[in-house]
């Protein structure tokens, strides 16, 4: 078996297990028993064991003194023993053939000193040596819906096609917390801290090869091993697209990723440069992410760039066009039935038929002038795309605009992007990304995110062409 399938298959135990021991697991409310309650949360169904000095049960579960005094095997171990105390839980687990194990505890080389250093690097060595695999220090490990493991409570439990890479265990919990009303779903998340083991490369090397894995993202604050990295990225965005939020790259994002996770210098020029030469899809902001995260789940292959603009708001239909010419779309050229449909029920006053198409703010209290002009967009042969901007001025009539947009995308596939107005109740934005329709809060963040999924399609498109090119000559 080749070197990177073992790997892979040593992967899939740990995001697989069957049991899970949380060693320093408090019996009080505290930040540990985060882990606790997210396993539960998840349902997982494979053994829980806290492991606890002195406590003969903890939430009804019977814990143990030590990893070595429970009587089954352990597939991982989730550890949230002081950073002095660490390395012999380590060495614990490496005797009771411990799969992997995540090290929540923090104090290593992010501290900025020699002591920590040396701890961590201690740390690296066992692993390494041992064949267990280390997650971490100063992580908050792994989430897999599908086998329920979980790193916070009240994150979906339904299993998806995004893997996910981060630095931040925070930030892939804040992403995994809001990700279910955008759409987005995961196969694996990763929360990799001072990764002293495991590395984002190892997890980009493993998504790409994951079946259950269509979209990869990360939040990036060093990259340890470049050239690498750079292999990784290059082979997985030829399969599957890779969007990256990489921080660090001016002196003040690099100070503040050093004492997060001890992350080493970037410059942005040799970041601009990895991102030219592989593929991936480049973000700024936690924003710019989950909308690239949703657009590249939700949309579907082969975007086109004729573009149709429905909105109330004159301006913002405006600002819409103006941001179609920026992203390098069109506007659409309407068809003579589509503009005789549209005038038939499109008040003649304060209003446009040409696109943008602007139906005027007494749309807002007719919802039906919004949902038959969206149908008339969408029957255009020659629309790719449908912006929506609008709302009704009822609670009632934007139910009615939401459902009716959702028929109208299930009837015809054509791809629509739908923009916030503010005032707009969550529920039906959920709604529309449950249904498989993006939703934006402005029309600058949609079509940008729409033409960077295009620009990605058209990229992996032209090197799958030259590959096979290649292989016929």
């Amino acid at each position: 078996m080749a070197g990177g399938d073992v790997w892979t298959k040593q992967l899939d135990q740990i995001f697989y297990p069957q049991s899970v021991a949380i060693v320093g697991l408090p019996r009080g409310l505290k930040t540990g028993k985060v882990f606790l309650m997210a396993l539960l949360d998840q349902s997982f169904s494979g053994a829980i064991y806290p492991v606890h000095p002195t406590a003969e049960e903890i939430d009804g579960l019977k814990a143990y003194p030590s990893i070595s005094a429970i009587p089954d095997a352990v597939d991982l171990a989730i550890i949230l023993v002081p950073h002095e105390h660490a390395l012999p839980v380590i060495y614990e687990c490496v005797e009771k053939g411990v799969k992997g194990a995540v090290l929540f505890t923090a104090g290593y080389k992010e501290t900025g000193t020699e002591a920590g250093r040396h701890l961590e690097a201690e740390l690296a060595r066992v692993a390494k040596e041992s064949g267990m695999r280390l997650f971490g220090p100063n992580c908050m490990g792994l989430y897999v819906p599908e086998s329920g493991l979980s790193f916070f409570p009240g994150l979906s439990k339904k299993p998806g096609p995004v893997g996910f890479i981060s630095h931040s265990g925070s930030l892939a919990n804040i992403l995994g917390r809001i990700a279910a009303d955008k759409g987005i779903y995961f196969s694996k998340a990763v929360s990799l801290g001072n990764e002293c083991d495991v590395t984002g490369t190892d997890i980009l090397n493993y998504l790409a090869k994951d079946p259950k894995t269509a979209v990869i993202g990360g939040y990036l604050e060093s990259i340890g091993d470049g050239p690498g990295f750079l292999n990784a990225l290059k082979a997985a965005s030829l399969k599957k697209p890779v969007i990256l939020w990489k921080v660090g790259l001016n002196p003040e994002g690099q100070k503040a990723a050093n004492s997060h996770t001890g992350a080493m210098a970037s410059r942005r020029r040799i970041w601009q440069a990895v991102v030219s030469q592989s593929g991936a899809v480049p973000v700024k902001g936690f924003d710019w992410l989950t909308d690239a995260l949703m657009s590249f789940s939700l949309l579907p292959d082969g975007l086109g760039d004729r573009i149709a603009i429905l909105s109330g708001p004159g301006g913002m239909a405006v600002g819409a066009a103006e941001a179609c010419g920026d992203e390098g779309l069109k506007l659409a050229e309407l068809s003579a039935d589509t503009r005789t449909k549209l005038s038939e029920f499109v008040p003649q006053t304060g209003t446009s038929l040409a696109n943008p198409v602007d139906v005027g703010l007494g749309a807002s209290f007719d919802i039906d002038i919004y949902i038959k002009a969206a149908r008339a967009l969408a029957d255009d042969p020659g629309v790719d795309a449908v912006v929506s901007i609008g709302a009704g001025l009822s609670r009632e009539l934007n139910e009615t605009y939401t459902n009716s947009i959702i028929r109208v995308y299930r009837d015809t596939g054509c791809p629509f992007l739908m923009v916030n107005i503010p005032g707009f109740e969550k529920e039906f934005a959920a709604a529309f990304c449950q249904a498989g329709i993006p939703f934006y809060e402005t029309a600058e963040r949609a079509l940008g995110s729409y033409a960077q999924v295009r620009k990605y399609q058209l990229w992996r498109y032209s090197r799958t062409f030259r590959h096979c090119h290649s292989e016929e000559r």
